[in-house]
This record gives structure tokens, C-alpha cells and sequence, in this order.
């Protein structure tokens, strides 16, 4: 039963991860890909 009940926490907890970091991760990729084209583009 214990197992089970970790399982099902880690389950809800690998879902809070993924909706909290979503909005940080696109912003970056969308930097991340602005300042690499930029910096391809000075040099």
C-alpha cells in the first residue's frame, strides 16, 4: 500500500515539475536561439 501511495506522489510531483519549469523553459529557448542566431550573425 505504501508503494503504491509513493508512486502515486511521485507521479503528482513529476507533474507540478513539469508545469512550473514549462513557462521558464520557453523563454529561454526562445533567447537561447535569438542571441545564438545573433551572435552567428555579428561574427
Amino acid at each position: 500500500m505504501f508503494r503504491a501511495l509513493a508512486d502515486v506522489l511521485r507521479r503528482i510531483g513529476g507533474a507540478v515539475a513539469t508545469v512550473v519549469t514549462l513557462p521558464f523553459r520557453a523563454p529561454a529557448r526562445l533567447f537561447g536561439g535569438a542571441s545564438a542566431s545573433a551572435r552567428g550573425g555579428r561574427a
